[in-house]
């Protein structure tokens, strides 16, 4: 059996967080359709028009290096994105449900961070000059996005969420 190089690792990482977008593009439109707020389901429906983007860019990386662009199961985002489920089934109609909503979405946006900052440095370790680019990118993306969920959640979504206290 060869050795695996990095090259090798690469590919296979950018396999993984193409499977991942496409699955998390078909996952937005049921969180904004969950939303309560009509913000966070503006936010969701934003990031959907994003992630597209996103999916362009990682196929523009699969031509730079010479494969097709084929993705390969990510365990973690389906297991991010099922939990996210179970939020909107327990949660439905209730004050906490887009404090939920925001938690399983940062929970994608820190996964995605971490995936694309790794191929950033990837990218640039291998003399992929021009996916460097793209991956930083997505990864402005991913942090614009992550701390507009922050603030969402801190604006909105937590108070509403958060128990009366009794005096």
């Amino acid at each position: 059996m060869a050795e695996k190089t990095l090259d090798d690792l690469f590919l296979n990482t950018l396999k993984d967080i193409y499977f991942a977008e496409k699955q998390i593009l078909k996952t937005l439109p049921k969180m904004a359709r969950a939303a309560q707020s009509p913000e966070g389901k503006a936010a969701f429906l934003k990031h959907k028009d994003e992630t597209e983007g996103q999916i362009e860019r990682l196929q523009q990386v699969f031509e730079i290096i010479g494969k097709p662009a084929r993705g390969k199961t990510c365990e973690a985002i389906q297991g991010i994105i099922s939990e996210g489920e179970e939020i909107i089934e327990e949660f439905k109609d209730s004050v906490a449900l887009d404090a939920g909503l925001i938690s399983s979405a940062q929970a994608v946006e820190h996964y995605e961070i971490a995936r694309y900052g790794t191929l950033k440095s990837w990218a640039a370790q291998l003399g992929y000059t021009d996916a460097v680019a793209l991956f930083d990118a997505n990864l402005q993306e991913e942090l614009a996005t992550d701390q507009k969920l922050t603030e969402l959640g801190e604006m909105s979504a937590n108070p509403k969420g958060a128990k009366k206290k009794v005096a």
